[in-house]
């Protein structure tokens, strides 16, 4: 951690952008003021945390719910069905008959 000391109305550069200046001293208070770019967040530390819990509690409730709507990928082992393997005989659903090819080609 870098330790600076500074004085009211001094300021602290923080890369190129980040300003951080020392607006008022009272006791055992210092008053900061900082400017930064509008896409940088800046929030006190305990608010930082919260917000951060909560997103990941967020995130842990969205899993589990995408997780219960969402069926499983491998069914259950009493579901599985024993596939028959295709033979010769055998036709795929939606595909024309074996002599139905037959008279479309001598046609």
């Amino acid at each position: 951690m870098l330790v600076l000391s500074r004085q009211r109305d001094e300021t602290i550069m923080i890369g190129d952008d980040i300003e951080l200046t020392v607006v008022d001293i009272r006791g055992d208070k210092v008053r900061l003021g900082i400017k930064a770019p509008s896409h940088v967040a800046v929030h006190r530390k305990e608010i930082y945390d919260a917000i951060k819990r909560e997103n990941q509690q967020a995130a842990c409730l969205k899993q589990n719910e995408l997780s219960a709507l969402r069926p499983p990928l491998v069914p259950p082992l009493g579901e599985m069905r024993r596939a028959r393997p295709l033979g010769p005989a055998t036709r795929i659903q939606g595909s024309p008959p074996p002599n139905q090819n037959q008279k479309r080609e001598s046609a």
